[in-house]
């Protein structure tokens, strides 16, 4: 925009803001009860107050920002690899027939996305594709799907595709971020849940408290633990990234697999066997809180970097079929997810989670989830299962139905 000053950051000034808008996302969040009634992340409430603002000031032709977001991947991976570190095999075993239920579930979650954008958008008389744009492509598949997939819907026949899908995305990271707080609350005060103690594995070796019976504290060397198989777990991951993607395809397209989910599958296979000895035993309360400011940072650098101004091509025709989709997703996350799940404290903690999941990316589940958990207690089994369905094998067999449904033209 000719004439508007802009205010450009390094990563670190980014990350700073990034930051400091997370803990005005939790003093707001204190301070006003519809935020702690119905868990909206901090990082949310933060962020989308710092991208209202940048909107404003945009709009009105008074500055804009243009923001280095270097480290946002980064503390994304450590995240996700923290995640890795704390799936050890016992959560595994009393977890692990709920990761192909939710990946069953997810799947018809795809395909009723497709089905509902396009039916929706043929009603009221617009291209078949809009619907597809405003489906699993940018609901399940977030704005990284939504940029692969820009290009074939305009070259199917959309006209403005790629900006169509990364604007249905941004409103689907905005709404699935809103619902699932409240959503997965509810069944928890409806139904009187608790968190399900019999998930929780103690460590067998790990001193956790000292002699008076309270928490041992933390060193140095636990956190250092922690980041060097963080790190060395990322640095394998993009090997395996890139050998798989030059020697494994799916219907003839290279399999390419996120390298977090890389890096969750060495750190997970490290703590379970060369992890087990005392001496690489990774201190889970460590990890906890290298994963915790891994997330926060990340979603709230993802979400103040956000440009309102793309909503602008969110409007008419679109707007209907993306509030459907909202309404559907509610609905769909309050009652099936819940019910098929287990309609149990970690079935509602999904179901919170699939909001964000649903529309947008793993990492809004993820928050979604944490801001529920912050507030009630723990979900071991809920935060084994998502992220595993949601970064990795959801986003293989989305591709496949985007594929089969990109051929239909009615």
């Amino acid at each position: 925009m000719e004439g508007i000053y802009t205010i450009s950051t390094n990563m670190m000034q980014t990350t700073a803001i990034a930051i400091i808008m997370l803990y005005v996302g939790r003093f707001l969040r204190n301070k006003i009860n519809f935020f702690e009634k119905f868990c909206i992340p901090a990082p949310v409430i933060g962020g989308f107050l710092f991208a209202i603002i940048h909107l404003i000031l945009k709009v009105n032709g008074i500055a804009t920002f243009d923001m280095d977001v270097t480290l946002k991947d980064p503390f994304m991976m450590v995240f996700f690899t923290s995640i890795g570190i704390g799936a050890n095999l016992e959560t595994l075993k009393k977890g692990g027939k709920g990761f192909f239920i939710f990946l069953a579930v997810s799947v018809v979650l795809v395909v009723c996305q497709n089905i509902i954008g396009m039916g929706v958008s043929k009603l009221i008389g617009q291209n078949s594709l809009l619907g597809l744009a405003c489906g699993s492509i940018t609901m399940v598949g977030g704005h990284g799907t939504a940029g692969a997939w820009g290009p074939d819907l305009e070259a199917a026949g959309l006209e403005s595709g790629a900006v169509i899908a990364l604007a249905a995305a941004t409103f689907g990271v905005i709404m699935g971020s809103l619902i699932g707080g409240p959503i997965g609350s509810a069944r928890i005060k409806r139904h009187g849940l608790k968190p399900n103690a019999d998930l929780f594995v103690a460590p067998e070796s790990e001193e956790v408290v000292d002699e008076g019976g309270h928490e041992a504290p933390l060193n140095v060397n636990d956190f250092l633990k922690v980041l060097c198989l963080i790190f060395c777990s990322v640095g394998l991951g993009v090997i395996l990234k890139k050998f798989l993607q030059d020697n494994v395809s799916i219907a003839g397209t290279p399999l390419n697999l996120p390298e977090y989910v890389a890096a969750m599958i060495f750190s997970g296979l490290f703590v379970n066997t060369l992890g087990r000895k005392k001496v690489f035993e990774m201190n889970q309360r460590a990890n906890d809180i290298c994963g915790s400011i891994g997330l926060n940072v990340f979603l709230s650098i993802a979400l103040i970097t956000i440009d309102l101004t793309q909503l602008k091509a969110v409007v008419g025709p679109m707007l209907i079929v993306l509030f459907t989709q909202t309404a559907f997703m509610a609905l769909f996350s309050y009652f099936v997810v819940f019910k098929v799940m287990g309609s149990d404290y970690d079935a509602a903690v999904l179901a919170g989670g699939m909001c964000g999941f649903g529309m947008g990316a793993t990492y809004n589940a993820l928050a979604n989830m944490d801001s529920i958990t912050e507030k009630f207690g723990p979900a071991p089994k809920a935060y084994f299962i998502l992220p595993m369905v949601g970064a990795f094998a959801i986003d293989i067999i989305n591709v496949l139905i985007i594929t089969i449904f990109a051929q239909i033209q009615f």
